[in-house]
């Protein structure tokens, strides 16, 4: 499977239900999870068999340029040990607006990436360090 936005994400953005540089933002380590473009919230993703391995802090330094998603590289700090992590989804963790978390069933779904430098990676116990690709993709395009 390719990198994909999930369908909900796309519409989001769209709808002003989700707002990348003003609500909170992060990414999670996955395993266990195949993706679907049908999949709306962070709960579906748990719901259909997948683990959130690990989560990230809010992402810093987001940019929208031309369609393109960008943060600074992010690091999920002391991942315990465990199978091989083969994907990375995307999603926005607060209210449009930002602010604290809401619940899993309203945490919406941006993107699933398995196509990264680096992926599939298997963790040690140590932290893992993400750096975002450098393309003209950058996290994303819409």
């Amino acid at each position: 499977m390719a990198s994909q936005l999930y369908d909900a994400g796309r519409e989001g953005c769209l709808g002003a239900e989700i707002d990348w540089d003003g609500a909170v933002i992060k990414a999670a380590l996955v395993r266990g999870y195949n993706f679907s473009a049908s999949h709306r919230f962070v709960s579906d993703v748990t719901n259909a068999g997948g683990s959130l391995v690990a989560v990230s802090g809010a992402l810093t330094s987001k940019t929208i340029s031309a369609g393109v998603a960008d943060a600074a590289d992010v690091s999920f700090a002391a991942v315990p040990t465990g199978a091989a992590i083969p994907a990375i989804i995307i999603f926005q963790s607060s209210a449009v607006t930002g602010g604290a978390d809401v619940a899993a069933s309203a945490q919406r779904l941006i993107a699933y990436l398995d196509t990264a430098t680096g992926l599939p990676v298997t963790p040690n116990g140590q932290a893992i360090n993400l750096s975002w690709d450098n393309s003209a993709s950058r996290i994303f395009k819409l």
